[in-house]
């Protein structure tokens, strides 16, 4: 007996629309781009606690080479917003799969560079300059792969999988991060302390050159997306520069930022000052990337979940019930460190990543519905890149300074990560979901309309009129 359109029904889990060709090779290429340009990122990030203090910055202090470090790290996300303006703009008027192949280049070229940077020892100043230069390229590249990747995939993708495609481009950062840490255990433990500060920890920078080629290979197979084509032609080809989304939309990019606050702050914390935090109570190199690499690789079941739930029960429950872990782990993070004990420091790692990347998994989504097609790029860009300006880039520096402002206790810098995830939290209690990419309505929840279990899309050629405004917030 058929069932009533209005009848409500059970929606699957696991959606059982076909996924056309373009999708499946968006996935790929974005999957395997976002890993790889993240690979680049986790390991300057782990190499500015461990490496760089000693050989770009030996002639400070400790602690005053570490904060120096943690100050290059930053320059990368200080560099995202311009990057994410820049090729969100050129995105948003020229498409996004040419932006694509120009940012992969860029970041491959200067970690390439920086693996081949002599030391301080060897060129003096100049060595910390070029450091420098190239992680402003890293982070202006980054500002436009981040968020170009996932709109490539979500715009190609069925609808009744949008945030699932979302997350697997997030899923490139726990990935990479598994890589990164993989390799640096592996040449930690096999090469001697004089040979890695040598030259082991060049290695996974100098990859770059094989990875970009790969990664070439596979964008250049992608068509342009059809949402953004159509969604084009019903601008009239209109494309709002960084300035008129800003205008119309500044509210909605501001809330969009402190929602993905918990997210990239316990990210940051942990898995980059936490290396450093690690490594000085106790934990060997080994250990310390072990623990991490570990984490990291839950974490990416946990985005895989996330993504599919998010397609469930909404991109913005997903996104909120992942800072709540994140809350938890923030108020015991650091005293069950400083047990010293191995298996309990890894169970808070990794609780603190997999509840992070969990609400990780939403982000995309939520993001690209907030703002029409002609804007898209460009308001998601300026959001993703101003939380990681405003929240992740201060992260391993702040912890760092305030841990070494009151003697080594870390309450200050607790209560300053509560505090954030806790407004946060208020923040999204506040916001409403956004609509489709389409501009429809969204109906999430288990059960739905007998209709839309399987969640249909429109009949292929048909999407519906682009608003002018589309806000995540009212």
């Amino acid at each position: 007996m058929s069932q009533s359109p209005t009848q409500l029904v059970k929606r699957p889990l696991r959606p059982t629309t076909p996924a056309p060709p373009q999708a499946k090779k968006a996935v790929v290429s974005g999957t395997f781009g976002s890993a790889l340009e993240w690979f680049d990122f986790a390991v300057y990030g782990a190499m500015s606690a461990t490496v760089f203090p000693a050989l770009f910055f030996h002639q400070m202090d400790a602690t005053a080479g570490l904060l120096a470090s943690f100050a290059t790290f930053g320059v990368g996300f200080f560099a995202r917003p311009l990057g994410g303006m820049v090729f969100g703009h050129l995105g948003d008027k020229f498409g996004r799969r040419r932006i694509l192949l120009t940012t992969f280049i860029s970041m491959g070229v200067a970690s390439m560079v920086i693996g081949l940077l002599p030391p301080y020892s060897s060129i003096g100043v100049l060595a910390p300059l070029i450091l420098v230069l190239m992680r402003f390229v890293q982070g202006f590249a980054l500002g436009g792969e981040a968020t170009g990747a996932q709109l490539m995939t979500m715009e190609h993708a069925p609808q009744d999988r949008r945030a699932f495609y979302g997350a697997l481009m997030a899923m490139g950062s726990p990935v990479s991060q598994v890589a990164a840490n993989l390799l640096l255990a592996v040449l930690s433990g096999v090469l001697t302390d004089a040979a890695f500060m040598s030259w082991g920890w060049r290695v996974p920078f100098l990859l770059s050159i094989l990875l970009v080629a790969v990664g070439i290979y596979i964008r250049v197979k992608v068509e342009e997306t059809p949402v953004f084509q159509e969604g084009v032609k019903e601008a009239a080809q209109e494309t709002a520069s960084p300035a008129a989304v800003l205008r119309t939309h500044g509210w909605t990019i501001a809330r969009l930022i402190l929602a993905f606050a918990p997210i990239v702050i316990t990210f940051y914390i942990v898995s980059v000052f936490g290396i450093s935090y690690l490594t000085q109570h106790g934990f060997t190199k080994n250990q310390t990337f072990t623990i991490i690499m570990i984490s990291n690789f839950l974490s990416v079941i946990a985005i895989w979940w996330g993504g599919r739930l998010a397609d469930v029960y909404g991109r913005r429950r997903i996104l909120m019930t992942g800072s709540v872990g994140t809350l938890l782990a923030a108020v015991v993070f650091f005293r069950v460190v400083d047990l010293g004990s191995f298996p309990l420091t890894l169970a808070i790692v990794a609780f603190a990543l997999v509840t992070a990347q969990f609400g990780n998994a939403g982000q995309g989504a939520l993001y690209a519905e907030a703002f029409p097609t002609h804007m898209r790029y460009t308001g998601s860009a300026l959001a993703l890149t101003g939380a990681n300006l405003i929240f992740a880039a201060p992260a391993p520096f702040l912890a760092s300074w305030l841990t070494s402002l009151s003697g080594g206790s870390t309450i200050a810098i607790t209560v300053f990560w509560v505090v954030t995830i806790v407004a946060a939290i208020v923040n999204m209690l506040l916001m409403g979901d956004g609509k489709t990419l389409e501009g429809g309505e969204h109906r999430f929840g288990r059960y739905v309309p007998g209709g839309q279990a399987a969640g249909r899309v429109p009949a292929a050629g048909v999407v519906p009129p682009v608003p002018a405004a589309s806000e995540v917030a009212r």
